[in-house]
């Protein structure tokens, strides 16, 4: 699936790439540039703004309203809409900063690019082909895990936020 999100989801884009989903992001699109790039690129326009929404729909362009709160409801909405796992695979993770595919890097390549130690408690890492960034499943991914461990309870509950 391929999504370009307006400037609203900037925080939504970051989650949707570590789930693997391809996401063309920037906060300096305009509302034309956005409808524009959707229907050039076939992706589905992801926004919070119904009257882009309705111009998309309008247009015959792919478009979603995301109406959750939270990031774990917005999760469980498009998870539901659009039928991916709430789940983490590495294998096909993106990088939240850039979109491109991050690769699982041997560690010993890394000494001299991440703190000393972060290379001594962590053996797995994940380099971005593009950008360079580097990351690892450090103490933050308990709080990863419990917003899509929420997300996923959100789906099962149908979506009764909305």
């Amino acid at each position: 699936m391929k999504f370009i999100a307006d400037g609203m989801l900037g925080k939504l884009t970051r989650w949707l790439r570590m789930l693997g989903q391809d996401v063309m992001y920037s906060n300096q699109f305009d509302d034309a540039e956005l409808l524009a790039m959707a229907e050039k690129e076939h992706r589905i326009l992801l926004t919070r703004d119904s009257e882009l929404y309705q111009r998309a729909t309008a247009k015959g362009v792919g478009a979603f309203y995301v109406e959750g709160r939270t990031e774990s409801e917005k999760l469980a909405e498009l998870a539901e809409r659009f039928d991916f796992p709430l789940t983490i695979d590495l294998e096909r993770s993106r990088c939240p900063k850039c979109n491109a595919k991050i690769r699982l890097t041997p560690k010993e390549t890394l000494a001299d690019k991440v703190e000393k130690n972060t290379f001594i408690y962590y053996n797995e890492f994940w380099k971005c082909s593009k950008c360079g960034h580097i990351y690892w499943q450090g103490a933050h991914w308990e709080g990863i895990r419990a917003t899509l461990e929420e997300a996923k309870k959100i789906k099962g509950s149908q979506l009764n936020f909305i």
